[in-house]
């Protein structure tokens, strides 16, 4: 099979989808892969570190053209729209509930996507969107410690435990794979940490590995606005329903908070679990609303390139050889957690969520592997 590896064109992405050590794993197996050229640049790869792995560097209408599979990062913009076509196969992060015009240009493209966040596993977890969760986590605590700087426009507050001063207290919404990354920095730092979640389970196993400043709450109203009320900076881990109206945090709650707090918003689902949120970007990445802060921006990882294009590639490779190696339609019919990742085939939109968002048809993906 070809792999394309394109460069990504959305303002500040510095990530790229294969690192020169996965392009190698690949052309071991006899595939062939082509690299845009200076795709990897951003994350510190050299187009001769990929030459040297086996792949060929070429123009972006060459990748696109040569590629079966199109490995990317990031979702498909209108510029990309006219490289979609029915007998390619796209791989990479689609958030398909948040673009409908994209969507509907891949329906009408009638390419085969694969959405790396709608991939799960046996234990119900979503491992491609797991590594970037932790390092969005650990971003937005340190996109805290930069925007409550005085010198960036904050109240000056030092998230840290410094002795003859109150120590702040942070409260993060959700005991995931982001929410511990956040916790993991903020503890480590010394503040009062809270952790809201639904699942005693998963308080329990963040109890296990975080240290005594850590306090794990059951999530409910009355402990939200007692958070609300003591916290310096809250940090929402969690993913909101696309197809939900209600919020957990809502704007009047923000007179609940401190004057010059902050809200980091890492899911960055506009009016999702927080009402006042909406999506920013590394070059505008903060808003006021009631004098509360805000921090949006829904690439973080970004900011950590090599960082996250290795641990990205680490996690999607698998899936890629499963594709390369037995073709499309074989790896869909062996591997049903790769199958719920499916989004769009050839012109039917195979993801639920979306089709309730949207109003638009829905056809299962196990249904369409059935006709195979």
């Amino acid at each position: 099979m070809i792999i394309g590896v394109l460069k990504e064109i959305k303002p500040n992405e510095y990530r790229v989808a294969a690192t020169p050590t996965a392009v190698k794993e690949l052309t071991r197996r006899g595939h062939e892969v082509y690299v845009e050229n200076n795709a990897g640049v951003g994350s510190g790869f050299s187009d001769e570190e990929y030459k040297e792995a086996g792949a060929k560097i070429a123009d972006c209408d060459t990748v696109y053209d040569k590629a079966d599979l199109i490995y990317k990062v990031k979702e498909i913009f209108p510029e990309e729209y006219k490289y979609m076509k029915k007998d390619k196969i796209l791989f990479t992060y689609i958030h398909s509930n948040a673009h409908r015009e994209m969507t509907e240009a891949l329906l009408a493209s009638g390419i085969t996507s694969i959405a790396y966040e709608d991939v799960d596993d046996k234990n119900g977890k979503f491992p491609l969107l797991i590594p970037m969760s932790e390092l969005a986590g650990k971003g937005g605590f340190l996109a805290a410690l930069h925007f409550m700087q005085a010198v960036h426009g904050g109240k000056g507050m030092l998230l840290a435990n410094v002795a003859g001063v109150e120590t702040p207290t942070v409260t993060i919404i959700g005991a995931g794979a982001s929410g511990m990354g956040a916790a993991e920095l903020a503890t480590a730092f010394g503040n009062r940490v809270n952790i809201l979640d639904v699942s005693i389970e998963g308080l329990k196993a963040a109890k296990d590995k975080l240290p005594p400043n850590a306090s794990l709450l059951f999530s409910n109203r009355a402990n939200l606005e007692k958070c609300l009320k003591e916290t310096d900076v809250l940090i929402n881990c969690i993913l909101w329903d696309k197809t939900r109206k209600d919020h957990l945090v809502y704007k009047e709650d923000l007179k609940l908070m401190k004057p010059g707090s902050m809200i980091v918003d890492v899911a960055c689902d506009d009016e999702g679990a927080i009402e006042t949120c909406r999506s920013t970007t590394h070059d505008d990445p903060i808003y006021e609303v009631e004098g509360i802060t805000h921090y949006c921006v829904d690439n973080i990882p970004s900011a950590f390139a090599r960082t996250a294009s290795t641990t990205l590639a680490n996690a999607t490779l698998p899936y890629v050889i499963q594709i390369a190696d037995k073709g499309l339609k074989q790896a869909l019919k062996d591997n049903k957690y790769l199958r719920r990742g499916l989004t769009t085939y050839e012109g039917k939109l195979t993801l639920l969520e979306t089709a309730v968002k949207h109003d638009i048809p829905f056809v299962s993906p196990d249904d369409i592997v059935k006709e195979f």
